[in-house]
């Protein structure tokens, strides 16, 4: 993990956050149903994390190589209609969607957790990860949560981006007058 200086500095850049979903938004387990179903667990700080990025300008974003109706359902309620599912190459997905918005790397931000991160959170310009990601995903970004995946983790890196933008006062304000 580099310096917080310089996190705070790649933080400050970010105008697309992009999620990775388990291990991140959830906290990686798959709960399978008797018919089959898979069932996820989200965390509503998080939820309330992302949203407030949304207020303050930042565009949200989710790449997840599992294809989920319930992913589908909760970027929905969240509003993050830039969502990528069942998609192993992540970097193509994560190329198109800048192309599609016409935003350089450099002012991405991902927070991911395993190998197959690897192609976006060496591309962005602010990378992060939970304390339990695999050791390769650690040793190569910039900021690691001290919340695991889904446990706020998404959030903490929300409230870090949105302090380093100098946006996290007035996000806040809604909710003190």
């Amino acid at each position: 993990m580099n310096n917080p200086v310089d996190s705070v500095e790649r933080a400050s850049k970010v105008r697309l956050m992009i999620f990775d979903v388990d291990g991140i938004l959830t906290d990686g387990s798959l709960y399978f149903g008797p018919d089959g179903e898979m069932m996820k667990c989200f965390n509503v700080l998080d939820g309330q994390g992302i949203k407030l990025l949304q207020q303050a300008g930042i565009i949200t974003a989710i790449i997840s190589a599992r294809q989920s109706a319930i992913v589908s359902k909760r970027a929905a309620d969240l509003g993050i209609s830039h969502v990528s599912q069942g998609i192993h190459d992540k970097k193509s997905a994560f190329l198109d969607l800048l192309a599609k918005l016409d935003i350089p790397a450099e002012h991405c931000g991902f927070i991911g957790d395993d190998v197959i991160d690897l192609p976006i959170l060496t591309r962005v310009g602010f990378a992060a990860s939970v304390p339990n990601a695999h050791a390769e995903v650690q040793q190569r970004v910039q900021y690691i949560t001290r919340a695991s995946g889904g446990q706020g983790a998404a959030r903490e890196v929300c409230d870090f981006i949105l302090r380093a933008q100098g946006k996290y006062e007035q996000a806040l304000q809604a909710y003190l007058t």
